[in-house]
C-alpha cells in the first residue's frame, strides 16, 4: 500500500520526534538519585578540595547530592579504571587532571585507554607551575638560567616531587626546548622537594604557584618565571618561560569525564551547570585564592584540550626516556 505523501511525512516527523522526545526527557529527569564523584588521589590535597567546592555547588545546582569518592593510588589509575567500567549512566564521574593525559605514555598495561574510554564532560580549572631556584642560584631571570646551565652542563640539579608527576615533565619540557642539561632527582612529594630546594641542596623546582607563593613573598625562594602561556593572576609582575622560550607552556589542570556511552544530554547537562559554577563569584574568588583559573569549555572543547596535552605530554615523556610500572 502506498501512503499519501502528506500523511507519509507526518508519519515520518512523528518517527524522527520520538528520540528527541526521549533525549528530552532524559535530561529533564537527570539527575533523579544521587552522583558518584570519583576522586583519584587522596583525601585533602589541592584537587580534592577544589572537587568538594565544586560538588557542592552542583548538589544545589542540580538538586542532588554530588558524593566525592577518593580512590587513590596507581597514579591517578585506579579511580579511572573504576569510572571505566562503571555504567555509563551519568551516575558515576571521574576528576580528570594532567596526570591521566601522562599515564598513555608513561604506563605500558594500562586496562584502559583513556581518551577512548573516558568521555569528555567539563574543564575546571588550570593552575599554574612556576621556576624557583634557591636564592644563592647565580640567575635571576630565565635567560640567565639557560646561559648558567649551557656554561655549566650536568652541574645544575632539578628536583621533583616525584618521577613523572607534573613537576618533572615540566623540567623536561624545558630541557627538550632549550637543549639544557638538568640532573633530575625526585623526592617523595613536593614537601621534601621544597626543603631541599630552601635548603640548597638542590639548584631548581617547578612546584605549583599555590604551593609556594609564600616562600616566593618572603624572599626564601627566587621566582623565576610561571609556567603558562599567560601571567597569573596572583603575580602579575612575574613573566612566563613562554616570553623566553617560545611556545612552552605547561600546568597543572582539572576536569570531569564519565564512562564512554554516557547520553550526550546527560554530559550536556553537567557541561552546564558546571560552567554555571565557573562563572559564579563566590565560587571562582576561592578557586583564585587557591591559585586557579578557571577553565570552561564546551564538551567537545574539552576533548580536544585532553587530546592535545595527550600528545604534548608523550612527547615529553618520550624525550626523557621516563617509564613506570
Amino acid at each position: 500500500m502506498t501512503l499519501p505523501r502528506r500523511k507519509f511525512l507526518r508519519l515520518a516527523a512523528a518517527v524522527a520526534a520520538v528520540p528527541a522526545a526521549s533525549r528530552a526527557a532524559l535530561s529533564d529527569t537527570y539527575p533523579s538519585r544521587p552522583v558518584r564523584w570519583v576522586i583519584p588521589v587522596a583525601p585533602a590535597g589541592g584537587n580534592d578540595i577544589f572537587a568538594r567546592q565544586m560538588a557542592q555547588f552542583l548538589s544545589v545546582r542540580l538538586g542532588q547530592p554530588f558524593v566525592v569518592e577518593n580512590r587513590p593510588g596507581g597514579g591517578n589509575n585506579i579511580g579511572t579504571d573504576f569510572v571505566v567500567n562503571s555504567a555509563p549512566d551519568g551516575y558515576t564521574l571521574l576528576f580528570v587532571s594532567s596526570n591521566n593525559t601522562a599515564n598513555s605514555a608513561l604506563y605500558d598495561n594500562l586496562g584502559f585507554d583513556f581518551l577512548r574510554d573516558i568521555a569528555p564532560v567539563a574543564g575546571l580549572a588550570r593552575t599554574t607551575l612556576v621556576m624557583l631556584v634557591n636564592p644563592s642560584f647565580p640567575a635571576t631571570t630565565v635567560p640567565e638560567f639557560i646561559a648558567y646551565a649551557k656554561a655549566n652542563p650536568g652541574k645544575v640539579n632539578m628536583a621533583s616531587a616525584g618521577i613523572g608527576g607534573i613537576g618533572h615533565l615540566a623540567g623536561e619540557l624545558f630541557k627538550m626546548m632549550t637543549g639544557v642539561n638538568l640532573i633530575h632527582v625526585p623526592y617523595r612529594g613536593n614537601g621534601p622537594a621544597l626543603t631541599a630546594l630552601l635548603g640548597g641542596e638542590m639548584d631548581v623546582l617547578y612546584p605549583s604557584l599555590a604551593s609556594s607563593i609564600g616562600y616566593i613573598k618572603d624572599g626564601r625562594l627566587r621566582a623565576l618565571a610561571v609556567t603558562s602561556a599567560t601571567r597569573s593572576e596572583a603575580m602579575p609582575d612575574l613573566p612566563t618561560i613562554g616570553e623566553s622560550v617560545a611556545g612552552y607552556d605547561i600546568t597543572t589542570w582539572y576536569g570531569i569525564g564519565a564512562p564512554r556511552k554516557t547520553p550526550a544530554e546527560v554530559i550536556d547537562k553537567l557541561n552546564g551547570a558546571v560552567n554555571a559554577g565557573l562563572a559564579d563569584p563566590a565560587l571562582t574568588v576561592r578557586f583564585v585564592e587557591m591559585g586557579d583559573s578557571p577553565m570552561p569549555m564546551t564538551p567537545a572543547g574539552f576533548g580536544e584540550f585532553l587530546a592535545q596535552e595527550t600528545e604534548k605530554l608523550a612527547k615529553v615523556v618520550k624525550f626523557a626516556g621516563i617509564k613506570l610500572q
